[in-house]
């Protein structure tokens, strides 16, 4: 049987989450006062959690020289089950912000990509989504730079199933369905305009098996939440209220210190304003009784060379840990050894900058 290709979608369900809490930071330290700021720095701080992994680069000279810096941006969805920061991740992107370009670029790897998780070699080919379940921060960060023979500076997670809180804390959302159909107790109606609090919201962005589109169209549900919730919480009132600064940073976890994200906000946020994006293309495969995703050889040297450009790295080979072996090598017609024009706007490909 010939295996499946599944329809390109763009992604991004939590990228904006990070904004939004970048935007809250700049605030605070403009607009609080000292008390306030100092209120809000130590609400941040709860947030923090080290990696423990050895970083590949000097991440303090990175942000002090300006340069560009990557971050791992993952998504778990189990805060309803009373669990937090659990179980495998639903979402993994890696995202560079190049404050020389002004530029920032997001990376969607499905959750299904087949790969060799490093220190679990044992356990065979495995989804890409296991790494985290199975070291945590750590061995997710581990598996992307060694997948893809990239950097990772930093990592960010969200508790995707404590968004209601954060919903509710701005007062719902408002989304325009674009399919019919009930769930969690809730019934959505195709293109009827509808007001959702934070139980309705999650239950909107959780269904997948009715969606003819599968997990690509809950993937895009979710992101379609997240961008409701960030035009809701754009609001100078909104990154003030405190109580919703404290459920954010409840439900996020990073080893960005506050000193980082006050960094981040003074020299690359106007990079945050120019975002390009792709994703890691595979086709579906039956591995271990298992539906994969596996990418060919030539399609992952695309993704790296996309986020080494980001990073205005030099071109290296793409990390060998992925599962190749059944691939059936059709990729996205811009694969190449160069990642086409899908570096710089202006078509440059970077490749001159420093290190890594």
């Amino acid at each position: 049987m010939e295996p499946r290709r599944r329809p390109r979608r763009k992604r991004h369900p939590i990228r904006n989450i990070i904004i939004i809490l970048i935007l809250a930071l700049f605030a605070g330290g403009t607009a609080y006062g000292m008390h306030k700021y100092q209120s809000l720095k130590n609400t941040v701080k709860s947030s923090y959690k080290a990696s423990g992994v050895k970083k590949l680069r000097n991440v303090d000279e990175q942000l002090s020289a300006k340069k560009p810096i990557s971050i791992l941006l993952m998504g778990t969805d189990t805060g309803a089950l009373g669990r937090t920061f659990a179980g495998r991740t639903d979402s993994m992107m890696v995202v560079t912000i190049n404050p020389k370009t002004d530029k920032t670029t997001i990376t969607s790897l499905p959750r299904d990509t087949a790969v060799n998780i490093p220190g679990y070699e044992n356990y065979g080919v495995s989804k890409i989504n296991a790494a985290y379940a199975y070291g945590k921060s750590k061995t997710a960060i581990t598996t992307v730079q060694q997948m893809l023979n990239v950097p990772i500076d930093f990592y960010a997670i969200i508790n995707m199933g404590g968004m209601e809180k954060i919903i509710d804390e701005v007062g719902g959302v408002t989304l325009t369905p674009t399919l019919s159909f009930s769930y969690g107790g809730y019934t959505f109606k195709k293109g009827v305009k509808t007001h959702m609090n934070g139980k309705k919201a999650l239950a909107y962005s959780r269904m997948r098996d009715d969606d003819p589109k599968g997990d690509y169209g809950r993937q895009t549900r979710q992101r379609k939440v997240i961008m409701a919730l960030l035009k809701k919480s754009g609001s100078i009132s909104t990154l003030l209220n405190e109580a919703f600064i404290s459920s954010l940073t409840k439900q996020t976890q990073t080893d960005l210190t506050f000193n980082d994200l006050t960094a981040l906000t003074r020299t690359y946020l106007s990079a945050t304003q120019h975002i390009k994006t792709t994703h890691l293309q595979g086709t579906s495969e039956t591995i271990n009784s298992q539906s994969m995703e596996v990418a060919s050889k030539s399609e992952l040297q695309r993704v790296t060379n996309y986020i080494r450009n980001g990073l205005s790295l030099v071109y290296k080979k793409t990390g060998t840990i992925a599962d190749t072996s059944t691939s059936n090598g059709v990729v996205s017609e811009n694969s190449s050894r160069n990642a086409g024009n899908t570096g710089n706007a202006d078509g440059s490909q970077g490749g001159t900058g420093n290190g890594y």
